[in-house]
């Protein structure tokens, strides 16, 4: 989920826009409550909701290797999030790597008022 937020945050960097607060706000929003259904208390929500934007951050900091409009993904980034990756499979690796090329590909030509809405389409797109 983070690494697809992080695409589409890096989207509107590219394309000079600011990203909506308010999509940040509900996605950790949500996040919390869950948390909470599952019986979290507020300390543990606290420090669970700490964790997780950094590592938002250090995901969304990491995952472009590219400095131009294109798009190239940080493996050293993916293998420390999904180190099963890396040890066992190489081809699994590359298939991720391939989707997460075709999921921002999608979303980049998409327009950023309903880039959020629109990802939920991405199956569709012909990513296997």
């Amino acid at each position: 989920m983070f690494i697809h937020f992080s695409i589409m945050m890096i989207i509107f960097k590219k394309k000079g826009k600011k990203f909506n607060q308010k999509s940040y706000d509900s996605l950790f929003f949500n996040i919390e409550n869950n948390l909470r259904e599952l019986g979290y208390g507020d300390v543990a929500v606290n420090k669970k909701m700490k964790d997780l934007n950094k590592i938002l951050y250090d995901i969304l900091l990491k995952i472009d290797n590219e400095v131009s409009d294109s798009f190239k993904v940080n493996e050293n980034l993916i293998f420390k999030y999904f180190n099963q990756l890396k040890d066992k499979d190489y081809e699994k690796y590359m298939d991720f790597e391939r989707y997460l090329n075709d999921f921002y590909k999608f979303c980049f030509e998409l327009s950023l008022e309903n880039m959020i809405r629109e990802a939920i389409n991405f199956k569709d797109y012909g990513c296997t």
